[in-house]
This record gives structure tokens, sequence and C-alpha cells, in this order.
């Protein structure tokens, strides 16, 4: 037997009543090789070169070193920077979650009965989605200037899109008796949402609100780049000055508070759910 015939051809096995019984070659083989060569082929399109990665690695920890001790005296150029990046996360959050909320129920089936508007709204949170946030920042300074508008606006369309999806997704597990027996009574679809839907997908959709909050404070950190606001200015500005002790200072700075906010935030959210 050849070892094609091994791997691929399904294998025949006769039970002690005579009766046989065929079982289907595994597709693991199938999967392994076109794994490898995707792999292949993008360390081909990037032009990824491991003794470069290896003999360069070592410069990331000299750069590092460069960033301690951190200039503490740095810290007073710090705190207002920081505030605008916590700033924008909580506002662009806070918006982007509640004018997911209509959409996410424009976006379920069995509370919107026509398929039209369903896809439409889902094709639109997909699309919103798939944009980077830095690239919604970018595009945001460029209508409203520079600045911590700019970068709220891009969290808002971030959290937007990905509350909105993880919402109307609950929102079609939830038990629908309540809400159809109000349809009965007269009630219309947005009171019956309300009073029968919302109770069931509030915690989650609280805890998915805390989550989101606590990830686009990294996010924002990084908006600075384009000109959004925040810590983000004063970071790139200092590393393109190799000004390497105070944004080891900046580093600190900004994981304490994403730390502090995580620990809030994940204890919360244990509460919730």
């Amino acid at each position: 037997m050849s070892l094609y015939d091994k791997i691929f051809k399904p294998k025949v096995y006769t039970l002690p009543n005579g009766k046989s019984v065929e079982k289907k070659a595994s597709r693991a083989p199938i999967y392994v090789i076109v794994i490898l060569l995707m792999c292949a082929l993008s360390v081909k399109i990037t032009g990824f070169d491991m003794q470069m990665l290896v003999s360069r690695i070592g410069q990331f920890f000299v750069i590092l070193a460069d960033m301690f001790p951190p200039k503490i005296s740095y810290m007073k150029a710090v705190w207002e920077p920081l505030f605008d990046t916590i700033k924008m996360s909580l506002i662009g959050s806070l918006a982007g979650s509640l004018l997911a909320v209509p959409f996410a129920m424009l976006a379920s089936t069995n509370v919107c009965p026509n398929k039209v508007i369903v896809s439409v709204v889902r094709i639109m949170f997909s699309i919103v989605r798939t944009l980077p946030t830095i690239v919604t920042a970018l595009v945001a300074t460029l209508i409203f200037g520079l600045g911590t508008l700019a970068g709220t606006i891009a969290i808002a369309i971030f959290s937007f899109a990905y509350i909105g999806k993880l919402t109307y997704e609950e929102i079609e597990t939830v038990d629908m008796g309540a809400f159809e027996a109000m349809e009965a009574m007269g009630a219309t679809k947005t009171r019956a949402f309300i009073s029968a839907i919302v109770p069931q997908v509030l915690p989650f959709f609280l805890s998915n609100c805390l989550f989101n909050f606590e990830g686009n404070v990294r996010y924002a950190a990084v908006l600075g780049y384009v000109g959004a606001g925040g810590i983000g200015i004063i970071l790139n500005e200092r590393i393109g000055w190799r000004d390497y002790p105070s944004v080891g200072m900046m580093l600190i700075a900004l994981f304490v508070t994403v730390f502090i906010i995580e620990s809030i935030s994940r204890y919360f959210r244990k509460k919730l759910v």
C-alpha cells in the first residue's frame, strides 16, 4: 500500500459479526500541508529573515535598558495627556455603545422581521468593524482637526461596531416569550424590547462595554501618532528625540493606569455576569 493510500484513502474495518465499517480518512494531513504552504508563501512575500531577527533582537533590550531608570521629573508633563487619553476612551466608548443599541435591535432576526434591514445593518457593522481605528482617527483629524475630538470620534466608531455585533448576537439568544406577549397585548416593538429584552441582555451589554473601555484606553495611546490627541502625541515626540528615560516614565504611567482600569473593570464584570 502506497503512502497516499495510507493517508488519504478511507480504512475499512471488519466487525466480529461480519459487517464492514468504513472510517473516513482524516483531513488533518491536508490542513497541515495547506498551512505549511501558506507559511512558506508568507515568508517569501514579507521577506522574513530569521538571521536578521536573531542578530538584531538584542537591540530591543538595549533600547529597553535606556528607558530605565525613568525620568521621574517628566511625570508632570504626562498627567494632562494621560487624562486626555482616559477621557477620549470613556466618552468614545460610551457614545459608541449607546448608539449601537438601536442598530443592534435592527440587526436581530428575532426582533426585526425585515430580512433586508437585518442584512443591511449587519453589513454596515462588518464594514465599520474592518476599519482600523488609527485610519478612522486619521480621517477624523482631516475633518475635525488635530486634538482629542478626532480621537474620541474614532474610538466611538470602533465601539459602535464592536458592541453592536456582540449585542445583536446576544439579543438573538434571549427568551422571546415575554416580548411576544407584550406585542400581543398591543405594546409597540420598542416598548416590548425595552421591557422584555433589555433586562435579559443588560448584564452582558454592560460587561462588554467595560471590556471595550479598558481596551480602548490602550488603543487611544497610539492615536496620538496621527494627531488625535492623548499621550500618544508626546510619546511619539519623545521617541523621535531618543529621549528614552521620558518614554520609560510614560510607559510606566500608562501601565499603572491600564492596570487600575482593568482591575476595576474585571471586578464589576464579575458582579454583572
